[in-house]
């Protein structure tokens, strides 16, 4: 799940985007809240006069909260709605290890990953020059909202389903990132699996 708000841009509304979908979409209101489908699917809320029943802190992305969770569902609740907000707080930028490198059937210039984030192990497709077997890299799991705001998703590249992204220096928007083209590699020093910013 994604929040928004930005009360000076576009007023007191903080906007849940559940799925990250094209329109169009339907919207029904019940008091304070919009609640926004797309064949038949909940994808949204909005809720207005948000910061009378909920401490925001921030513009633009909200970092999703327990406290902020609970908040929106009760908003939901009382307006009338019957729907429960299911969101994975889990971090979504981990690190991991790669288990193994194969070359993509279809794709000269792409890996197929196998990587350990220590819940999990997670196939990804990449195209970096400089993976390779036996590293720790940071990864965006699926979910994951990257600085320049796309939205990690379940893909499929070239035909081989892809579960997240392993990052560059320049995509995590880190400081004297280089110019070439390559994910970051780490030292021996973190531990799979544990978050790579602070949450």
């Amino acid at each position: 799940m994604n929040i928004f708000y930005n009360k000076e841009a576009v007023g007191d509304v903080l906007f849940l985007q559940i799925e990250p979908v094209e329109g169009p979409f339907d919207y029904e209101k019940k008091g304070n809240v919009v609640k926004i489908t797309k064949d038949n699917d909940v994808v949204g809320f909005n809720i207005f006069d948000a910061s009378n029943t909920m401490t925001i802190e921030g513009n633009g992305h909200i970092k999703v909260t327990s406290d902020l969770v609970d908040a929106s569902r009760k908003a939901i609740k009382d307006a009338g709605f019957d729907y429960e907000l299911d969101v994975d707080l889990s971090p979504k930028f981990v690190v991991g290890y790669v288990m193994e490198k194969d070359k993509h059937p279809n794709a000269d210039k792409l890996s197929v990953l196998k990587i350990d984030v220590e819940t999990e192990q997670l196939q990804i497709v990449c195209g970096a020059p400089n993976v390779d077997q036996g590293q720790k890299v940071v990864i965006a799991k699926v979910g994951a909202v990257m600085p320049s705001g796309m939205v990690i998703k379940e893909a499929e590249l070239r035909g081989v389903p892809s579960y997240g992204m392993v990052c560059s220096m320049k995509e995590l928007d880190l400081p004297n990132a280089p110019k070439e083209k390559g994910i970051m590699v780490l030292s021996d020093d973190y531990t799979v699996g544990q978050p790579f910013f602070e949450e």
